[in-house]
């Protein structure tokens, strides 16, 4: 059985302006990339985080620090994550998506974060 289907927010941020965008984000990235087996949920919510801190776009960071909590990991997991990255994909690249991170989990802990 695949994993479950994964909400997208594509067609909420785009649908109107890149149809086809939403289409493959909701069809094949979250219909099916995200549902195989290969790979848990938990491990796709870390290697999305490792891929969107190491090529500097925090933009995508809030939304998958939602999602990884949903699929498992933990707060202090994706801070640690973060933490160790800062060695491979360089300090300012961490700490810009420190700064997200700081602001979602502060959220889902109900402490609304100030930058």
């Amino acid at each position: 059985m695949a994993h479950r289907k994964i909400k997208s927010t594509a067609r909420d941020s785009f649908g109107d302006l890149a149809p086809a965008f939403v289409t493959y984000s909701e069809d094949v990235l979250f219909g099916d990339v995200w549902r195989r087996e290969q790979l848990a949920l938990r491990d796709r919510s870390f290697i999305t985080i490792a891929a969107l801190v190491a090529g500097g776009l925090p933009e995508q960071l809030p939304y998958h620090c939602h999602l990884a909590v949903e699929n498992g990991i933990t707060p202090e997991e994706i801070v640690e994550a973060i933490t160790h990255l800062a060695f491979y994909t360089g300090w300012p690249r961490a700490a810009s998506a420190l700064s997200v991170a700081k602001s979602v989990l502060g959220e889902l802990n109900g402490d609304p974060v100030s930058e």
